[in-house]
């Protein structure tokens, strides 16, 4: 853009920061606005972390812009609430700076309202200038083998939710009556499934963690988790933190199989740090395990192993072990393959928990959408072939990364559609109703938002529980139960 061009792009945002200061200008003011270089508003649908970091670039970015950010819950913060470990409160800190990004007066919050179903993006299209798409990953990936369906068999997604108090898990009543659980994949999802179903329940009685399931843990026969990965130690996709927090976990030992460890030592010296740091502690990990202990209970990396199948009880009522596919690895380093041996081995276990990823769905049959990537196809955030339409979070790059990847991932959509704005390539110069146009379709559709004060209602509620069962929040688990807190 040229010096000229920038000139009048800042004056311009000059003369719409006092046109446009407020959140919900009277018709008066609508009317004087409804000109040429009038406010631009956006429409961000997903009220996790990708939806608010991306609500908040776009309020830092530009003057004028009105940010409305809708969530199929009437809670917000998507997997800060229901995906962070209970554990780790100090992750959840972020939620002060979504705070801050919701009270905004150019942002508004609308909770309760199922965006492909409740309202249509296409409506919301018509209503804002630019529509943003942070919904995140809701679906499951399948494990693909006979025997998933059976009872005893979860997703980390599911069971985490119910752990977390995402209301469509709460009913979910993990089987936790057997000694040994099996968890597939070895990322960070699946350490916290870990730890959890072994921590000690002094621990966790001082985390948010809901009451029934805290009930379920108090009762729990579990006593040993495998963490089982098809390829190697050197591809383990955990971090430090998390495995040390394993390695330190109070009552427990580790349990590995020494042999899994061949020629990695001498493999140390030309790992990356990270990488190298992280084998270290597993193989000081492994060491411990060969040392023997009395620890009540027992937690241990399986590598080379691929799911073949879910062997049923003989009533075929349930799980009762996994058949595990042996495998070899082709190639070396991150790039390295594993493939089948033909042998397998079978592992006796009650309950199995399938952490190899989320995946996004499709919100709206006239947004595109990459089947086999589950993704939203989409160049630095803008969705292809869809004029005014973009994407941020995993449903833009897939679910992959923390929350600050999340985080930068969510800063360069808004910086493209800033960018955008700023080149004409969005079209702002007609003017745009946003939610006042939305509001009222919702409301013929029986549909009751609820606002950010609305929330704070619930947030009231749930912390006032939380301190009378000595915790810092008991979460509402009834989609009701918080609305009925909500409009109170």
């Amino acid at each position: 853009m040229n010096t000229s061009r920038v000139f009048v792009f800042k004056q311009l945002k000059s003369l719409l920061r006092v046109k446009c200061s407020s959140a919900a200008p009277s018709n008066d003011l609508r009317r004087l606005t409804a000109t040429p270089g009038s406010c631009p508003k956006v429409c961000v649908v997903g009220g996790g972390p990708a939806g608010f970091y991306t609500a908040q670039h776009l309020l830092k970015a530009h003057p004028a812009v009105q940010v409305d950010i809708y969530e199929r819950l009437p809670v917000p913060f998507g997997l800060v609430r229901f995906g962070v470990a209970p554990d780790h409160p100090e992750v959840k800190n972020v939620i002060n700076t979504f705070t801050q990004t919701a009270q905004h007066e150019r942002c508004s919050f609308h909770g309760n309202v199922n965006v492909g179903k409740d309202v249509s993006v296409q409506e919301l299209q018509q209503a804002y200038h630019a529509v943003v798409l942070s919904y995140g990953a809701e679906g499951n990936r399948s494990l693909g083998v006979p025997g998933e369906n059976l009872s005893g068999v979860y997703s980390a997604k599911d069971f985490v939710g119910w752990y977390n108090g995402l209301p469509s898990n709460k009913d979910l009543k993990p089987d936790l009556s057997r000694e040994t659980a099996v968890i597939l994949g070895q990322g960070n999802v699946a350490l916290d499934v870990a730890r959890i179903l072994l921590s000690p329940l002094d621990i966790l009685k001082e985390t948010d963690i809901t009451q029934p399931a805290l009930e379920a843990l108090a009762a729990s026969r579990v006593r040993r988790v495998l963490i089982v990965g098809r390829r190697g130690p050197l591809q383990v996709a955990c971090t430090i933190k998390e495995l040390r927090e394993m390695v330190n976990l109070p009552g427990t030992m580790p349990e590995m199989v020494t042999a899994e460890f061949q020629g990695i030592a001498e493999a140390l010296k030309d790992l990356p740090r990270p990488r190298k740091r992280l084998t270290e502690l597993m193989l000081k990990a492994a060491q411990g395990s060969s040392e023997g202990g009395g620890a009540e209970k027992r937690w241990g990396f399986r590598f080379l192993r691929s799911p073949v199948e879910i062997l049923p009880a003989p009533d075929v009522s349930r799980a009762a072990a996994i058949r595990l596919g042996i495998n070899r690895l082709e190639g070396s380093g991150e790039g390295a393959r594993a493939v089948p041996t033909g042998e397998v081995e079978d592992v006796e276990c009650g309950l199995i928990i399938s952490s190899i990823g989320y995946q996004s769905l499709p919100i709206d049959p006239t947004v595109p959408f990459d089947p086999r990537k589950a993704i939203i196809p989409n160049k630095m955030g803008r969705v292809q072939q869809a004029a005014g339409l973009y994407c941020s979070g995993w449903v833009k790059r897939g679910p992959t990364g923390v929350i600050a990847t999340t985080m930068n991932d969510s800063f360069d959509t808004a910086r493209s559609l800033i960018q955008d704005m700023e080149t004409g390539e969005l079209d702002t110069s007609a003017a745009k109703m946003g939610s006042q146009a939305v509001t009222p379709l919702l409301l013929k559709r029986g549909v009751n938002p609820v606002s950010f004060s609305d929330w704070k209602k619930i947030d009231t509620e749930e912390m006032k529980s939380g301190k009378a069962a000595g915790k810092p929040r008991e979460k509402m688990l009834d989609v009701a139960e918080m609305l009925k807190a909500a409009h109170s």
